[in-house]
């Protein structure tokens, strides 16, 4: 009931767009990585052939309903865990970690800036449907014992496969950066190649927990695919009608049309993508918070009981053009290859794409101006 009143606060039919695109652009990207692994075992299953068995088994699994979505990944993240700590471990033992200095000036600032955006948009993605994952818990479960297993759940293997994922990176650099099996590895598969290279020693187990790696991939979409049906079922009363599985199937169908043709070019619509998450989640979480904290002073300012009454829902006005000016923000702090904005510029060399501080700026415009507009709402609508 929060999630929906979230929702109905900023505008319910652009936020549910844009959380039906983030899930439906999640799983392409997720299923573009598994199929690069899968290649990476066996260069003869194309990528398009990956995709479809990552995708497909997706489909399955979100078919059986919540309850089998939730043991499936209550349970599928203990395989995974297992083979990325024998890739840490026989990485470590290589002795090739790179440890590649870091410069010092406005140039590297940008560069830190725009890839912190990318790393927000990859950890905030969870954010416009954390709710649907949490719906059933008890009335009277501790909201700190919530917060905190969701927020523990995030951070420690957000961390741990980014560093990891720095670590590997950092071996194609080794000699001339181009003779060496990690950026051949990197060339032939990308991701998936560049992890074979790593478990290269371990011979056919290599091979064996590359598919493990390949087939998680199903736990990260389930969430996307199986939230894209209740998204839609919030756009509007029409879409409520429609059974939730046929708008899983065709979410599904429609993350194949994007990923297939996207898997040559998977490093810059990956890259792209994550900004861009990065951007409406910062504005959409900006309005929210300030919601939260602020006008309602938490948990009890809700009424569960009018979630699907609009007559006693915000009308969303404020947030609404609080929406557009985080957009403004957005667009004067973005640093993308087709655009840089004017702040953006100043925050790293002009030369080299400034600095990325959009999602801060969208963030901070969004929450400024919905705390300025929002009191003005309540005085005159009374809701």
């Amino acid at each position: 009931s929060i999630q929906c009143e979230m929702v109905m606060l900023t505008g319910s039919f652009q936020v549910a767009i844009l959380n039906i695109i983030a899930c439906v652009g999640w799983s392409a990207a997720n299923a573009i990585v598994g199929a690069q692994l899968l290649n990476a075992v066996n260069d003869e299953v194309p990528g398009y052939a990956g995709i479809l068995i990552i995708t497909f088994c997706t489909l399955f699994v979100t078919f059986c309903g919540y309850k089998f979505v939730h043991m499936y990944e209550y349970w599928s993240w203990i395989p995974t865990c297992i083979v990325f700590i024998i890739v840490l471990g026989v990485f470590a033992h290589s002795g090739d970690f790179i440890n590649i200095p870091m410069g010092a000036g406005v140039s590297e600032m940008g560069a830190c800036l725009s890839f912190g955006s990318t790393v927000y948009g990859f950890a905030t993605g969870w954010t416009s449907y954390a709710a649907d994952y949490t719906v059933y818990q008890p009335k009277t479960q501790s909201r700190r014992l919530v917060f905190f297993s969701a927020w523990l759940g995030l951070i420690i293997p957000l961390l741990f496969t980014q560093f990891l994922g720095i670590a590997i990176m950092s071996a194609t650099e080794m000699g001339d950066g181009v003779n060496n099996k990690y950026a051949e590895g990197y060339r032939a598969s990308v991701n998936g190649g560049l992890i074979a290279a790593v478990l290269e020693p371990l011979g056919g187990f290599g091979k064996f927990c590359l598919v493990i790696l390949a087939l998680s991939i199903i736990a990260n979409n389930c969430p996307n695919i199986y939230s894209v049906g209740l998204t839609l079922q919030v756009l509007s009363r029409a879409t409520q009608r429609v059974p939730r599985f046929i708008w899983t199937f065709l979410a599904s169908c429609v993350s194949l049309a994007i990923g297939i043709p996207g898997y040559d070019h998977f490093e810059t619509v990956l890259e792209n993508f994550m900004s861009l998450i990065a951007y409406w989640l910062a504005i959409y979480s900006g309005i929210a918070l300030v919601d939260h904290f602020v006008f309602r002073r938490g948990f009890d300012g809700y009424r569960p009981e009018d979630y699907d009454n609009p007559a006693k829902l915000p009308m969303g006005i404020a947030a609404s053009i609080a929406f557009v000016f985080g957009i403004v923000g957005v667009v004067v702090g973005m640093s993308q290859s087709w655009w840089t904005g004017p702040i953006a510029k100043h925050a790293g060399d002009p030369a080299s794409g400034g600095g990325d501080i959009g999602f801060e700026l969208g963030f901070a415009f969004s929450s400024a101006v919905y705390c300025a507009l929002r009191p003005i709402e309540l005085r005159m609508i009374g809701r």
